[in-house]
């Protein structure tokens, strides 16, 4: 197989470097033969163009849950209930051939606690090419959908959306962002596409992933963050139990929330609710460290702790919850490095 990949690339880089005209005068007899040769080479190796360009197949999109798992562990920190959700729900889905149901995630938390930093961990352990992969669509509520009085037509070209993308590559993914800022009736709108159909309308939507990322439910996350804290408990003895309930009411019944009185909830389309726990000191200080390592630099305690120190902490007091999580880290750290 490398062979074939390197004589693939051997002779892509022929046709596409123009050396045809560098060794003209070429007889029309001999470009008829080279023309003959590309063909039969094409015909004997029917997959190699799909090396070239990125296509909805296995080269392209293929699950590794060692990396999934690696990266939770090593670059998500304070996060044990989401860690283990996450890594179970993705791993148990594309390991089955005939879902029901698309995966729908909703991860909720505090800003800065590493819910778009997990979407990106899922893209990158699906797709070849991670987030910048053309099945990988995310939607910003202020950005895609900013005007209240044009819902009907954000909804129509919603719809749309998702079906092209889904007809174009059954295994796509979606990311909605802010979704405590967006319309209650356009989550409603995409419903069909998340329930237990086979099809609709000729597409099935069965291989899709959802996932939606919402600060809404971070207050009643916090509040039992804190009821751990003051009680003397560590925050690994924090269960999935203790904030599931809490989590999905808090959600349903925020009228901030984009999925305020929708039906996904009501209808139990949404899979799992994910909660983020507040970070953290020590959290923070790890951000920083593995910051540094991203950048290619030597990790420093001493200049990390001082990007910790920066922070403004809550209770106020006790400075025990970081109010931005690590979301800051990466321009403090330019402060001092």
């Amino acid at each position: 197989m490398k062979h074939r990949r390197k004589h693939a690339v051997l002779l892509w880089m022929l046709i596409c470097s123009g050396l045809a005209e560098a060794i003209e005068p070429i007889s029309t007899s001999i470009a008829v033969g080279m023309a003959a040769a590309l063909t039969g080479f094409l015909a004997s190796y029917p997959n190699i163009l799909y090396y070239f360009h990125e296509c909805c197949r296995p080269e392209w999109i293929s699950f590794n849950k060692t990396d999934l798992n690696v990266d939770l562990q090593r670059k998500l920190f304070g996060q044990h209930i989401a860690s283990r959700i996450i890594l179970k729900a993705v791993n148990g889905f594309m390991n089955n051939d005939n879902p029901k149901k698309p995966l729908v995630l909703s991860l909720h938390g505090w800003t800065g606690t590493g819910k778009n930093f997990v979407s990106k961990m899922i893209a990158e352990s699906l797709y070849k090419e991670g987030m910048n992969s053309n099945f990988v669509h995310v939607f910003t509520s202020e950005l895609h959908f900013p005007h209240a009085h044009q819902i009907d037509t954000y909804k129509s070209q919603l719809q749309q959306w998702i079906k092209g993308n889904v007809t174009n590559c059954p295994q796509s993914m979606f990311i909605f962002d802010e979704m405590d800022k967006m319309h209650p009736g356009l989550i409603d709108s995409i419903k069909p596409y998340l329930d237990y159909y086979d099809k609709l309308d000729g597409v099935s939507y069965r291989k899709a992933i959802f996932i939606f990322l919402s600060n809404a439910g971070g207050e009643s996350i916090i509040q039992t963050a804190l009821d751990f804290w003051k009680a003397g408990r560590g925050r690994e003895e924090i269960e999935l139990s203790d904030l599931e309930t809490a989590l999905s009411l808090s959600v349903f019944n925020n009228k901030k929330s984009g999925l305020w009185h929708t039906s996904l909830i009501d209808k139990n389309l949404v899979d799992f609710f994910v909660p983020f726990l507040p970070l953290e000191y020590k959290h923070v200080v790890q951000c920083a460290l593995a910051e540094m390592e991203a950048r290619d630099l030597e990790p420093d305690t001493s200049i990390a702790d001082q990007v910790a120190r920066d922070l403004i902490y809550f209770p106020k007091s006790e400075r025990v919850f970081s109010v931005t999580g690590c979301k800051t880290i990466v321009s403090k750290l330019d402060y001092y490095v």
